[in-house]
């Protein structure tokens, strides 16, 4: 089942949440991963207007350390990735643009003979005591949305190309 919904348990802390969202695409692992990595594919299938990288990572350009803006107007986010193992797994963290403090999402593609699961875990603690319960109901949303969205856009490149 697709979807995004809270993880089991509080995730490790008092006041700490958690959430994860899976999706499924026909395409192959390698067709997914680059939409997800590469901060400049994020405007091809998201609602964001601009994606870009403020600073490289390493391995260059999208690697650990780098630092990814994603905006929609003058609003928008930045996050520095801190896990980079293409083509399986990438994690960051939000440096500002959400309303929680240590926000921290690892995005998992698991390949078969199907096609890819990507499978997107976060982290975070409430800026206001009282209002994780709505945070993660909304994050949720929000990231169950970004797994949809990334799978059916994947769909569309694997159907195109055959």
């Amino acid at each position: 089942m697709d979807g995004a919904r809270p993880a089991a348990g509080g995730g490790g802390s008092p006041g700490r949440f958690s959430l994860e969202a899976r999706a499924r695409s026909r395409a192959p692992v390698e067709v997914v991963w680059p939409l997800i990595g590469e901060a400049a594919r994020w405007k091809e299938w998201s609602w964001m207007t601009r994606t870009y990288l403020l600073r490289p990572g390493d391995p260059a350009p999208d690697g650990v350390g780098a630092l990814r803006r994603f905006a929609v107007g003058p609003g928008g986010s930045s996050e520095e990735v801190v896990a980079w193992e293409p083509p399986h797994h990438l994690g960051y963290r939000t440096l500002r643009g959400l309303p929680v403090r240590n926000y921290r999402a690892d995005v998992y593609l698991d390949a078969d003979a199907a096609g890819t699961t990507v499978t997107w875990r976060s982290t975070f603690d409430p800026l206001v005591a009282g209002t994780g319960p709505v945070l993660r109901a909304g994050l949720a949303r929000l990231v169950g949305g970004f797994a949809r969205r990334v799978c059916r856009y994947a769909d569309t490149l694997v159907a195109r190309d055959a």
